[in-house]
């Protein structure tokens, strides 16, 4: 949904109807994550996606019907049940959508909200320093949901908050009683999200859960999307050179926040890597020791080593395999007979076995890369690959669920 923040903000500013439909939870092979988001302006336009075509016309129907009468609707899309379901997902999979309308009216905090998560470095761009959760009752028991993208109006309400809930909303963490902030409407309830959303930031990943009526954790009634806006994640290139440009591009269309860093200053110019959003001159080693120690790397981001030196390739991956928090992919370019004498150097160093296990190199899937381009395809498709856990075999020799 961050993508789609900027023009949702233009239409809120502008004082328009819109609505935005979130998938909250997904079966099977679904083609969008649960967070992904789709919304229907006020002249009928479209932005985002929900299930890469497969339901977007459904929903896009029931936006134009939310966008009007300013009331919530869950619906679910699937093929499990063709009796139950009104549209099918070609995929074999279902999804849950929410769909909530959007208007100064519906939603008077979503200013501040939007500001927040797109930074404050400019009005409405930037990358936010921290994460966020917004969390939204989706659920307040077993009518809200209907197959046919309708919430009737007898439908039984067995959440104790009562069907007017749905929709309520509760940034975590808030700024105080003028800013981002809110209530689901009980304060049990808001501490027990709260405490669940502050792991969900750190986890990077949004996940519908339920509550009782005052957050107890019995897994009914009061069911809340946790949509967590998190920091892109960094993609840390050292040396710089054409092919690091060529990452540098790679890594920005993947939404990585790139920087390029190397110790010759005659290189290590913006204008020869206009993609990335920072160039450091500094040496890689003591560049990367010192985001360590301030804790701007995590195990979202992506270390890759590109210099052929090994008066930069050593010290720095001794730094990235041993200080880096586990799950950080580290990678490093150079050929089968450079990757063996740096790694026999790394041991010298003292680089421990399992930690010199985690080094990807050299560098790449095998896809016969010749050019910087292609070289930056075969990097980043194993970033994907080790991110995801995936075989990286084609997928007609694979079985089960494309989309996981």
């Amino acid at each position: 949904m961050r993508d789609l923040l900027p023009q949702l903000l233009d239409w809120w500013r502008a004082d328009e109807r819109a609505a935005v439909a979130t998938v909250v939870r997904t079966f099977r092979s679904a083609p969008r994550e649960p967070g992904a988001a789709m919304a229907v302006g006020p002249g009928g336009e479209v932005i985002g996606s929900v299930s890469g075509g497969c339901v977007e016309g459904a929903v896009y129907d029931l936006g134009l019907e939310v966008a009007e009468t300013g009331r919530p609707v869950a619906a679910r899309y699937g093929v499990t049940d063709d009796d139950a379901f009104d549209v099918s997902l070609t995929c074999g999979g279902t999804i849950e959508v929410f769909v909530a309308p959007l208007s100064r009216t519906t939603w008077p905090g979503f200013g501040p909200f939007a500001r927040r998560v797109l930074g404050a470095s400019s009005p409405d761009g930037g990358v936010a320093l921290s994460g966020v959760c917004l969390a939204t009752v989706v659920g307040t028991g077993g009518g809200d949901a209907r197959t046919d993208g309708a919430l009737a109006d007898d439908a039984p309400d067995d959440g104790a908050l009562g069907r007017g809930a749905l929709g309520r909303r509760l940034v975590v963490p808030g700024e105080g009683p003028d800013g981002p902030g809110g209530t689901l409407g009980d304060a049990g309830l808001d501490a027990a999200v709260s405490a669940d959303a502050v792991g969900q930031v750190d986890a990077g990943a949004s996940v519908l859960r339920e509550y009782g009526p005052h957050g107890e954790r019995t897994g009914t009634g009061t069911r809340v999307f946790l949509q967590v806006f998190a920091p892109p994640p960094r993609l840390l290139v050292f040396g710089a050179i054409d092919f690091a440009a060529a990452l540098a591009r790679a890594g920005r269309l993947l939404g990585y926040r790139v920087t390029v860093c190397d110790a010759r200053p005659v290189f290590a110019t913006p204008a020869r890597f206009p993609e990335a959003d920072e160039v450091v001159t500094e040496w890689p080693h003591r560049y990367l020791a010192a985001e360590v120690a301030a804790g701007r790397v995590s195990a979202r981001d992506a270390v890759c080593v590109l210099t052929h030196d090994a008066k930069f390739d050593v010290p720095l991956l001794r730094t990235a395999l041993t200080d880096l928090p586990a799950g950080t992919y580290v990678g490093a370019m150079g050929s089968r007979r450079t990757h063996a004498e740096r790694a026999a150097r790394l041991v010298e160093d003292g680089v421990p076995p399992a930690a010199l296990a985690r080094l990807h190199s050299p560098i790449g899937l095998d896809l016969g890369a010749r050019t910087p381009d292609e070289t930056a395809v075969s990097i980043v498709a194993e970033l994907i690959a080790a991110r995801s856990g995936a075989t990286a075999r084609p997928l007609r020799e694979t079985e089960g669920p494309i989309h996981g």
